[in-house]
């Protein structure tokens, strides 16, 4: 007897769909999967035959074939389990066959018949509404996640047994709640930022570009990446539902609330792979880097990251896109973030400390800064020397009463109409970072005396050519930020204070 029951496989960030077809005929009693199934589907073999039998139903005692369609899609992961258990209960006669009919359904079955989560349920959902699947069963942990997608019935269980008997009708369905996202937070009042520390800040924040930090242990590089996501705008719905997408198949356990109201914060330790910050696997999963997207990637010590990692993120970094590649199978990944890159001046970090001397040579100085390629940090928009706060300046800190000077904070209302204007102005308001030099002169408004500053800045600090196009996006951030229309030589000239050709020439300071 042929039964089938419809679930999906992950590809990247997208699922397919597959049919799950159990056939049962006389021979030895066994289960065999066919359908290129990887290692996880191959073991459950054992966890259905457990779980059926926990759960008061018999075991199969008969020759089963189970095949899942279409045959050259690689499969993975334990979701497989429930379509695989409930295909073979309407083969061998215990649960009706209509019961199936455009139920789509996909989890992890414990021993004793429990349902467990898995990951990419979001994607599932999503393509099942598409296709138009009357109803989607998931465990109880991936409820929430599927509820998601409006428009779409999800049903649950705690286990085989009480799922069983929704379906037959002897037990009502359990309520699946849809997850209704509160109202963005208002962004906060002032951030504990002073000074060029706060202007860039403002400026990552405003225009979308990309921040290098460069100083001694202990002058606050961490503390200020960790506040940048709270100067971002709230989040937008479409967004919101893509980073949920690539948080589910990456495998992570979210709140959808909370997805909806925070920004991702990602901080890789210097020692992760490239597949690690970038994605990988036989069936790519995604990196560091996409989980980041919409949001912010901290890259603490980056010149103890190998070089070879670090050059991987040039590309994605420009296009907002990692592309992989594997023999059977292309996939891209969004990665549309702000980059910020923290990182000591010298090995042992006190180089050009006004009271520390650097115990460093200058060869070990240039193999430090040896790892950070040209091409790399012409991509970094903002580069920043931070020096040590003083005691005073840390004991304002301690002293909340200290804190609320106007000059030791940071004013969020410029950062969101500046935004606010870029979007306005812009075309399909991408933010200044992504302006192309065509956009730059038709929505850039640069004034005449500024563009010759800035072609004299050009020439007298032998900029590349990407470094003078993302000079000239600083500098319309800017002009957002000091609500001007036009981008003046002050505007131009500040921005050029944030690229110092003396920060990038560090390995070579005496």
């Amino acid at each position: 007897m042929l039964a089938r029951c419809c679930s999906a496989a992950l590809q990247g960030l997208d699922a397919r769909p597959v049919i799950v077809e159990v056939d049962l005929a006389p021979g030895l009693p066994g289960i065999q999967l066919v359908g290129l199934a990887d290692k996880a589907i191959q073991e459950s073999r054992e966890r259905v035959r457990s779980a059926l039998r926990n759960s008061g139903f018999r075991g199969p005692l008969v020759r089963v074939v189970v095949n899942l369609a279409p045959a050259d899609l690689r499969k993975e992961g334990p979701a497989f389990d429930l379509p695989i258990a409930l295909a073979l209960l309407v083969a061998s006669g215990q649960l009706d066959r209509p019961r199936l009919n455009g139920l789509w359904c996909a989890g992890e079955l414990g021993l004793d018949g429990s349902l467990r989560p898995c990951r990419g349920v979001l994607a599932m959902a999503e393509l099942a509404f598409r296709l138009g699947a009357t109803a989607l069963v998931v465990p109880p942990g991936n409820a929430d996640e599927a509820a998601m997608i409006q428009g779409l019935t999800v049903r649950t269980a705690p286990d085989l047994r009480q799922l069983v008997e929704q379906l037959n009708g002897n037990r009502p369905f359990l309520r699946v709640c849809r997850s209704r996202p509160e109202s963005p937070p208002a962004p906060i009042a002032a951030i504990d930022a002073s000074g060029q520390a706060g202007r860039a800040l403002a400026l990552a924040a405003a225009g979308g570009h990309h921040l290098l930090l460069v100083g001694p242990p202990g002058c606050g590089k961490s503390r200020l990446a960790h506040q940048l996501p709270a100067l971002l705008p709230p989040l937008k719905q479409e967004e919101a539902l893509t980073i949920a997408r690539i948080r589910s198949v990456a495998g992570e356990q979210q709140d959808p609330l909370d997805t909806h109201r925070k920004r991702p914060f990602r901080a890789p330790h210097h020692s992760c792979s490239t597949a690690a910050l970038l994605g990988g696997g036989h069936n790519p999963r995604p990196g560091e880097l996409s989980l980041a997207h919409g949001g912010v990637l901290f890259l603490d010590e980056m010149a103890e990251f190998p070089r070879a990692v670090l050059d991987q993120l040039r590309q994605p970094l420009e296009e907002g896109v990692v592309r992989l590649s594997r023999s059977r199978l292309k996939t891209s990944f969004p990665a549309e973030i702000t980059l910020v890159a923290a990182t000591n001046p010298c090995p042992c970090g006190w180089h050009g400390d006004r009271d520390h001397g650097c115990r460093c040579s200058i060869n070990q100085r240039q193999r430090y800064w040896q790892k950070l390629s040209g091409p790399l940090l012409d991509r970094l928009d903002l580069q920043l020397r931070l020096e040590r706060r003083t005691a005073s300046e840390i004991r304002g800190c301690l002293n909340p009463e200290m804190t609320s000077t106007p000059d030791s904070w940071l004013e969020t209302n410029n950062i969101s109409a500046a935004r606010q204007r870029m979007t306005e102005r812009n075309p399909n308001g991408v933010c200044n970072r992504e302006l192309t030099a065509r956009g730059l002169g038709r929505h850039g408004l640069f004034e005449a005396s500024a563009l010759q500053l800035w072609e004299q800045l050009v020439a007298r600090r032998r900029l590349s050519t990407r470094s003078g196009i993302r000079l000239l996006r600083v500098a319309r951030t800017v002009a957002d930020l000091n609500d001007s229309v036009v981008v003046d030589n002050e505007a131009v000239a500040e921005a050029a204070g944030f690229r110092c050709a003396d920060l990038l020439q560090l390995e070579n300071a005496v």
